[in-house]
């Protein structure tokens, strides 16, 4: 099913089939050794609970409010926030009201962006967190904001109060679910995560939830992603890590190469296991490829998920310095005439070099090597021999790999993109009317 529209231009969700299992099934991202799939009913680690409720933020009637709660007393965290210069009042309110490092409660809503609303926005923004924050009974720098959906629409204040309320009731550690049915707009299926981490000091729960399908650029994306873990991370610890992981995984995502104006991320640790992670030990590790894969793998998910994609791709760029590879990468990514061509499996590869070039002006003759899902078709900046046969039937693949080399040695990066489709500018082109 197609996705509609409510009055607001809040997206009825898409839903097609969910998501391949077991979770990690992308080519792209190797499940560690030590890391268990419990499956998306397995619940949150102990010490968190959340609840999902709809509070008529969205006309039409579904789940739109989530409560995320660390029962713990002591709690550690991290986050990060879109970069754009025009950020949404609860990313405002959060970055400069948030003890960052020690939040205990999410409170997110979908439905509206409460973004482009000025001093109205914050001012709602601050009623919603102090709501939040006496409802749990935690002080309000505790308690982070995220909202998703149309941009320049006011905060229904009343509505979202009374949701807390009525989420607050239904607090539990079974409770995401819910709480990931209310952070989704266009999403078409869940992207949900609960894992297993056997670690050398003992096994420590790892759970996520994610949302995002459009308005998705390197840098973030209109997303969200919550992460909690029953492990105890030192504050400097969770900072590294989740900022890192990050870098490797929503920075290397995109749709549409928009930014967004809401994106948040957060790492939550109750440290309820008893599982200390210390710094530089194995511990520390395989706990870093643990939410690295689960991070990664989420990211892949948010791109196959975008509006109206049918594959997705991931292309890789080396040589040359760093900022250069990574010109390119998203050049490559963001082009419509790429990302027509991955859509159709058009095995018309002279859009990549096409891409390459207008990303890195100034540079030529630029003699570069391309090749798609392993066959060579671009040597030194000149076509190849290649069995168009070979090529056509490789493109036609769900996950297609570019590489790309430039000129010199040292930089190599990536950046996984979806298709361009006519769904894709049907659901855009619809949004608010």
């Amino acid at each position: 099913m197609s996705a509609g529209k409510d009055v607001f231009g809040d997206r009825i969700e898409r839903s097609p089939p969910t998501p391949p299992q077991p979770f990690f099934h992308s080519r792209w991202v190797s499940a560690p050794e030590h890391v268990r799939d419990l499956g998306p009913t397995a619940g949150l680690p102990v010490g968190f609970r959340a609840a999902g409720v709809a509070c008529g933020i969205k006309p039409s009637g579904r789940p739109d409010l989530g409560l995320l709660v660390c029962d713990a007393e002591t709690p550690v965290s991290a986050a990060r926030f879109t970069a754009t210069g025009t950020p949404a009042a609860p990313v405002l309110v959060s970055q400069e009201r948030c003890r960052l490092d020690a939040l205990r409660v999410v409170l997110a809503n979908a439905g509206c962006a409460n973004a482009a609303t000025g001093r109205r926005g914050l001012d709602d923004a601050a009623k919603t967190q102090g709501a939040a924050a006496m409802a749990v009974g935690v002080e309000e720098a505790a308690v982070a904001l995220a909202s998703t959906g149309g941009i320049s629409q006011y905060l229904p204040v009343e509505a979202v109060l009374k949701g807390v309320l009525a989420a607050h009731s239904e607090l539990r550690r079974e409770g995401d679910t819910d709480f990931q049915q209310a952070i989704q707009t266009t999403d078409a299926f869940e992207k949900r995560a609960c894992l297993e981490v056997e670690l050398p000091s003992g096994p420590v729960r790892l759970t996520a939830q994610c949302k995002g399908a459009g308005m998705i650029s390197p840098h973030f994306a209109t997303m969200f992603c919550f992460v909690q873990t029953d492990a105890a991370l030192s504050p400097e610890t969770a900072e590294l890590l989740f900022g890192v992981c990050v870098k490797r995984s929503f920075d290397r995502a995109s749709v549409d190469g928009q930014l967004s104006t809401n994106d948040t991320a957060i790492l939550m640790c109750s440290g309820s296991s008893g599982v200390r992670i210390v710094p530089e030990s194995e511990d520390e590790l395989r706990f870093g490829e643990a939410l690295d894969a689960l991070l990664r793998q989420l990211a892949i998910l948010m791109v196959a998920d975008g509006e109206g994609a049918a594959r997705i791709a991931r292309v890789v760029v080396r040589g040359g310095h760093l900022p250069s590879a990574e010109a390119a990468a998203r050049g490559v990514a963001n082009s419509p005439l790429v990302k027509a061509a991955l859509h159709s499996g058009d095995p018309n590869w002279g859009r990549i070099p096409q891409a390459v070039g207008g990303a890195l002006l100034g540079t030529a003759p630029l003699a570069i090597d391309i090749a798609l899902e392993g066959i060579p078709v671009c040597s030194a900046g000149a076509a190849i021999p290649y069995d168009e046969n070979e090529l056509t039937e490789a493109l036609r693949a769900k996950e297609v790999e570019y590489e790309i080399t430039l000129p010199g040695e040292g930089a190599e990066t990536e950046v996984f993109f979806s298709d361009l489709s006519h769904e894709y500018v049907t659901i855009n082109a619809d949004y608010t009317t």
